[in-house]
């Protein structure tokens, strides 16, 4: 079966441009399609195509050194808008450890700015651009994809440009398009008044009636509607998101589209994140040896100036401080912890102010216990993972998440909300069977937060079932290579499928 030709686009890639999980999952994604089968890989459903991934060249893309080429046959195109016309060439870098290619769309003109994502009134177009970028691109270099994945609001348009605006070239006669949805509270919403600006005036037929009635349009809701298929990050997500509490307003056309609706758990890039050959921590560790793990959880104490006792277990946390990550049940739970146990909180994220206070005021009110690092850090994040004794991720919702993930293979049990891919990734601890990979609980309080974490302290202190846990979560298998062909499954389907 000949290898497929895929177009990736999204508004974010690691480790060029990054603010959440879909950086991290593009890269990932994308090198394992991108590199060459082995003998062992399945012909059908194997990695070995030509992928190629297109995002924008940012200016911290640019001002990062990152090594770029011109394109010798994508230089100066001109995209034409009803209000106005924008010039945009591709840089052609390739992904870390891989030959796999990205094309930079280098647009000065909306993409020379501080942020990846601004407040300014052409947002709608720096976006829109992006998928006519796509589809321009692939004109001038006529090469036919033969799926174009695009993933979240910020190349919603696409499926609905091609539909229309591009209907008349051959070249995409059997491109088919597929929408994937990182996270529906992202939906790209914006007033109608944008429409005619993003050569929209004429489409209008083809948008969401309702949603037009209102004086809006989405970007994620366009793509949707228009797409050939769509999937999302887990399988329980995409149950989820069909239901009222989180659809988002989505609901009734996600169920309309129920059957081209897939979940695929997200993968993780085992060569970034594995404690056995971890650049980013000091002292690596296996399920087979597990002295480094103590090392760090040491190491990480240091770090953050906290005591160090062997006993005393550490919670971590690595996130996005905002009320869709749960935080808002730690009000009630954690200083009851704090103030009974000998225990450690490490923190490390940022967000909204409220989150952001509240952890400092548990760090200032107990800072021999809590430590706290306001913004991110690479290398941070990993340490915390290795040396943290459980991780906190009691998210309201969460359409996968990567963190528990990595929690797993560095011996961290997570505690989990089950909900989303926490559902799909994390199994509960039954030390009567030693089965299990962490602790979850279903209700959304900090009632349920609390008895949770109460039932991991008392395991943490049966150290044989403890181990047993720890290996456990560390013998799970994320990665693209087990994840991967279930897209390169839905790419063929795609591919073998009849127009729309």
């Amino acid at each position: 079966m000949r290898p497929l030709r895929l177009a990736l686009a999204a508004s974010e890639l690691a480790p060029f441009a990054k603010t959440g999980g879909l950086a991290d999952v593009l890269l990932g994604l994308g090198r394992w399609l991108g590199r060459p089968p082995t003998a062992a890989d399945d012909g059908a459903a194997g990695p070995g195509h030509d992928v190629r991934l297109f995002v924008p060249f940012y200016r911290r893309i640019r001002d990062g050194g990152v090594a770029v080429e011109d394109h010798p046959t994508a230089g100066a195109i001109d995209v034409r808008f009803p209000n106005r016309t924008l010039r945009y060439s591709i840089k052609v870098g390739r992904l870390p450890a891989s030959e796999v290619p990205v094309y930079f769309v280098d647009c000065p003109e909306l993409y020379d700015r501080d942020g990846i994502y601004t407040d300014g009134g052409d947002e709608p177009l720096r976006f829109a651009l992006l998928s006519r970028a796509v589809l321009e691109t692939c004109q001038r270099l006529q090469w036919a994809p033969d799926v174009i994945h695009c993933n979240d609001w910020h190349t919603g348009l696409l499926p609905l440009y091609l539909r229309t605006l591009y209907a008349w070239d051959g070249l995409f006669r059997r491109t088919r398009t597929l929408l994937t949805i990182h996270n529906i509270g992202y939906q790209g919403s914006f007033a109608t008044g944008v429409l005619e600006s993003l050569g929209l005036g004429e489409q209008q037929a083809h948008l969401h009636p309702g949603d037009l009635q209102n004086g809006s349009f989405s970007f994620l809701k366009t793509g949707v509607l228009h797409a050939d298929k769509l999937s999302t990050v887990s399988v329980t997500y995409a149950d989820e998101i069909q239901t009222d509490t989180y659809g988002m307003g989505m609901q009734e056309l996600l169920r309309d589209r129920r059957r081209d609706l897939v979940g695929i758990v997200n993968g993780v890039d085992y060569g970034e994140w594995d404690p056995a050959s971890d650049p980013r921590i000091p002292h690596p560790y296996s399920a087979d040896d597990l002295a480094g793990k103590a090392k760090m959880k040491a190491a990480l104490l240091d770090r953050f100036a906290l005591p160090h006792e062997r006993r005393a277990p550490v919670f971590g946390v690595v996130s996005r401080l905002t009320s869709q990550k749960g935080f808002e049940l730690f009000r009630d739970a954690m200083p009851v912890f704090l103030q009974r146990e000998d225990m450690r909180l490490c923190v490390l994220g940022s967000g909204e102010s409220e989150h952001e206070q509240y952890f400092q005021w548990l760090r200032d009110t107990w800072p021999d216990k809590v430590g706290l690092y306001r913004g991110f850090q690479e290398e941070l994040a990993h340490w915390i993972e290795a040396g943290s004794d459980l991780f906190l991720m009691p998210s309201r919702f969460e359409p996968c998440g990567l963190n528990q993930m990595y929690s797993l293979r560095y011996g961290t049990p997570p505690i989990v909300r089950r909900t989303g891919g926490l559902a799909d990734t994390v199994q509960p601890w039954d030390p009567d069977s030693r089965t299990g990979t962490g602790f979850l609980f279903d209700e959304f309080s900090s009632h349920a937060l609390a008895g949770t974490i109460d039932w991991a302290l008392r395991c943490w202190r049966d150290r044989r079932g403890w181990q047993r846990l720890v290996e456990n979560g560390m013998s799970q298998d994320f990665s693209w290579q087990r994840q991967g062909p279930e897209y390169v499954k839905l790419y063929r389907s795609l591919a073998a499928s009849p127009s729309a």
